[in-house]
């Protein structure tokens, strides 16, 4: 589950780590009185939405009065933002966050730095990835500079040990102060980043401040949508706007359903086979458009809204739904498909069905009955000759 920044900020505000002072506005006509309540002579205003490079994009501006803030507040909400992140479609702005500014002159140089906390899939250990190149891409720095990207392993049984928070800032180029100040902000942030269950914790740029505070200048936070019952003031946080709307849909329905760019529609239960069938789809010619698992407690409700999900697609040119009943049953599959090609009405693209397991001779009589155009398999290769066939016509 992805947050927005003013919402990961907060959060991480309960944690004791240094963010600065700000405020949601979703009207301009607010925008005023919460530049007046931040003491502070310069004033941020970012675009919240759930894509980076916003800067880039002309969503995050420099305001040096209530008035400023009051025109950008204007300009910035609805307006649509497209970044590297967003794709050409873009993302509307409706909210914005109005915050206290940070870049203040003062006797010591102003840095910014990367700094991220990560799952290691690979290890099964936490990670942190730290840069002295704040402010910028981390894909371009590892890219072009790889010797400035820094990691640091933690051994998740007994935590971020201090001799690393101490490690990371040395790392950093830092002494003095900035040093003991980095030090603590480093094992806040772990506590926030186990505390909050989180997949991912990102804080790009790290801040130090002319006057050697350190700051979380903005944060990306994702938390694991299966720690998500564990928080349910977090869950409340869930922004649906900023989510594809078939997946909202889907999540509805209780289907797992994530949209891709291919061109041929899956709808499987369970996650192997799924990946299974999407490896078919690629062998085939095609490209999946989605991944969509059903799972062991599909009924024809279940089935039908999965493929109205699909057919929304404009890329999708063909369907294959391939069932193996186990715990689901074959002839429920095939009675969602027939209902949802009635419901649905005139439908073009080609369907591929493929059953076995419990209940699939019911399933396959279901489907031969109901008059509907729409092509068998009993086997995989089979499914996958009707698919590149389906693709060619």
């Amino acid at each position: 589950m992805n947050l927005h920044e003013y919402q990961s900020k907060a959060l991480l505000r309960q944690y004791g780590v240094n963010v600065p002072i700000g405020k949601m506005i979703e009207n301009a006509l607010d925008a005023e009185k919460v530049a007046r309540e931040i003491p502070t002579d310069t004033w941020a205003v970012k675009a919240q939405i759930h894509a980076g490079g916003r800067g880039k994009a002309g969503g995050v501006k420099i305001a040096k009065s209530p008035e400023e803030v009051v025109n950008l507040s204007s300009q910035m909400l609805g307006m649509k933002l497209i970044t590297h992140q967003t794709g050409p479609e873009g993302k509307i702005v409706r909210k914005l966050l109005i915050e206290q500014g940070i870049y203040y002159p003062g006797p010591s140089p102003i840095k910014e730095f990367y700094l991220s906390f990560l799952l290691n899939r690979n290890t099964s250990r936490y990670e942190i990835i730290y840069s002295t190149e704040g402010g910028m891409d981390i894909e371009a720095v590892a890219e072009k500079n790889p010797e400035l990207i820094f990691r640091e392993s933690i051994d998740p049984k007994v935590g971020l040990m201090p001799f690393q928070a101490r490690k990371i800032a040395f790392n950093l180029g830092l002494e003095g102060q900035a040093w003991k100040e980095m030090t603590l902000f480093i094992q806040r942030l772990y506590e926030a980043f186990i505390g909050l269950d989180a997949s991912m914790l990102e804080i790009n740029p790290v801040l130090k401040s002319s006057d050697d505070r350190i700051w979380a200048a903005d944060v990306k936070l994702i938390i694991d949508d299966n720690a998500i019952f564990r928080h349910p003031d977090i869950a409340a946080l869930r922004d649906i706007n900023e989510e594809d709307p078939a997946e909202t849909e889907a999540t509805a329905y209780n289907l797992n359903f994530i949209k891709l760019s291919g061109n041929v529609g899956c709808m499987v239960n369970g996650a192997g086979l799924a990946m299974a069938t999407m490896d078919m789809i690629k062998l085939s010619g095609g490209e999946p458009a989605n991944f969509l698992d059903v799972g062991g407690a599909a009924n024809a409700q279940t089935v039908e809204a999965g493929f109205k999900i699909i057919l929304k697609d404009p890329n999708v040119k063909a369907i294959l739904i391939n069932i193996f009943g186990g715990i689901v049953r074959c002839d429920r599959v095939a009675q969602g498909v027939v209902e949802a090609y009635k419901n649905i009405g005139h439908i073009t693209v080609p369907i591929i069905v493929r059953l076995q397991g419990t209940n699939a001779l019911e399933g396959k009589k279901l489907i031969d009955e109901s008059g509907l155009k729409v092509a068998g398999a009993t086997t995989i290769e089979e499914a996958a000759e009707l698919v590149k066939k389906a693709l060619a016509e």
